[in-house]
C-alpha cells in the first residue's frame, strides 16, 4: 500500500467515527471518543515521524507541511483535555465538535493540496517506501498499546484476586476470633465467681 492510500485508509476511519459519535449518548459517546483518540494519536504519530518529515525539504511541499505540524499540535491539546472527563457535558460537546471541524480541516488540506504536491515532489519508487514504512509503524505502535493493555489488565486481575484472598482470610479468621473471645469471658466469668465464692466463705 503506498504512503497516500494508507493515510486515507485512515482518514475515511476516522470520519466515520466522528459520524457515530454524534448520534451517540453518556458512556457510549466516550467510548467512542476514546476510539477516535487511538485513531488520531496513531495517526499523528507515524505522519510525523514519517511521513512529514520526508515532505520538509522540498520547496513545494515545505510550507503547508510545517501548517500541518501545528494543526496536529492543536488537535492533541484538545484530546488532552477531553480526555479527563468522566462524562460528555455540554463543553465536552462544544469541544468535540471543535475536535471534529479541526480534523475535518486537516484531512480536506491534506488531500487536496498537500497530497498532490507531495505525488509530484516524490517518486513512485519513494511513495511506495514510505507507505511500507508507515505500515509498519503503525502494526509497531498497535502491537505496543496491546501489550500495554493485556499487561494492565494482568496487574487489574493480581489485584482483585489479592483483594479477595485477604477477604476470605478475614472471614476465616472471624470464627477464631469469636472462639477465643468467647474463651476469654468464660475465663473472666469464671474468674468472677470465684471471687465470689470466696467472698461468701469469708
Amino acid at each position: 500500500m503506498d504512503a497516500f492510500s494508507l493515510l486515507k485508509a485512515d482518514h475515511r476511519k476516522v470520519e466515520d467515527l466522528f459520524a457515530q459519535l454524534e448520534s451517540a449518548r453518556g458512556q457510549s459517546k466516550m467510548r467512542l471518543f476514546q476510539q477516535i483518540q487511538t485513531e488520531l494519536e496513531l495517526h499523528t504519530h507515524i505522519e510525523e515521524t514519517i511521513f512529514y518529515p520526508a515532505l520538509e525539504k522540498p520547496k513545494q511541499t515545505h510550507d503547508l507541511t510545517m501548517e500541518a505540524y501545528e494543526e496536529h499540535d492543536v488537535v492533541k491539546k484538545l484530546l488532552e483535555e477531553m480526555s479527563k472527563a468522566k462524562s460528555p457535558t455540554e463543553e465536552w460537546d462544544a469541544k468535540a465538535k471543535v475536535l471534529q471541524e479541526n480534523v475535518e480541516h486537516h484531512v480536506e488540506e491534506e488531500e487536496n493540496e498537500l497530497f498532490p504536491k507531495a505525488e509530484a515532489a516524490l517518486g513512485d519508487e519513494e511513495i511506495e517506501t514510505l507507505g511500507e514504512q508507515l505500515e509498519a509503524e503503525k502494526m509497531r505502535m498497535q502491537g505496543r498499546r496491546g501489550s500495554k493493555q493485556s499487561a494492565s489488565k494482568k496487574s487489574s486481575a493480581k489485584k482483585s484476586a489479592s483483594k479477595s484472598k485477604s477477604a476470605s482470610t478475614a472471614a476465616k479468621r472471624t470464627p477464631a476470633s469469636r472462639k477465643s473471645a468467647a474463651k476469654s469471658s468464660s475465663k473472666s466469668s469464671g474468674s468472677k465467681s470465684r471471687s465470689k465464692k470466696s467472698a461468701k466463705k469469708r
